[in-house]
């Protein structure tokens, strides 16, 4: 009985180790965690890990209808308005127009549109080299992630004509 206790427990941290690799230790994160809003039932988190001069986005979303969703970082951390709008706009520090966050020319906030399953699960990773974790001027800690109810067309202005928020959540400093 202590022989198999024993491997099981080797095999039990040898999962926890494997786990834990995939995040990079000492790197400053952040997370939102995503409350549903004007009558949707969206929920998730978005992480964030700062990666030297890159953020790593992480998206983990379940209860949107399927297909394509404009996800954008907005200018502000409060969420409590029933739809969003309380959020305020994409986080644009540096006054550019909208636009795919592929492109030189988008907002700090645009982020690649998210795509949701037949079960309404989405999960998407993405790269910016824009937005960041520090106090900086294109720091997010305090902001808010906004989850839309159509797909963002990337050239509609200001804000790529995503429909309406039906998600919300701020951006905590973990």
């Amino acid at each position: 009985m202590k022989m198999i206790t024993a491997v099981v427990s080797s095999a039990c941290v040898g999962v926890l180790v494997a786990a834990c690799a995939t995040v990079p230790a000492g790197r400053p994160r952040a997370e939102a965690r995503l409350e549903a809003r004007s009558g949707s039932e969206v929920g998730g988190s978005v992480t964030f890990t700062q990666v030297g001069d890159k953020v790593l986005v992480e998206a983990r979303v379940t209860g949107l209808p399927p297909g394509e969703h404009g996800f954008h970082v907005h200018e502000s951390g409060d969420c409590s308005a029933p739809d969003a709008a309380s959020a305020k706009g994409h986080f644009n520090p540096d006054a550019k127009p909208h636009g795919h966050q592929g492109s030189s020319e988008h907002h700090a906030g645009d982020l690649p549109n998210l795509i949701a399953d037949a079960k309404g699960h989405a999960s998407a990773t993405a790269e910016s080299t824009i937005i960041s974790l520090g106090s900086d001027s294109h720091g997010i800690i305090g902001r808010s992630v906004v989850i839309h109810a159509d797909p963002d067309d990337y050239m509609s202005q200001p804000a790529g004509n995503s429909g309406k928020r039906i998600a919300c959540g701020t951006v905590r400093q973990l």
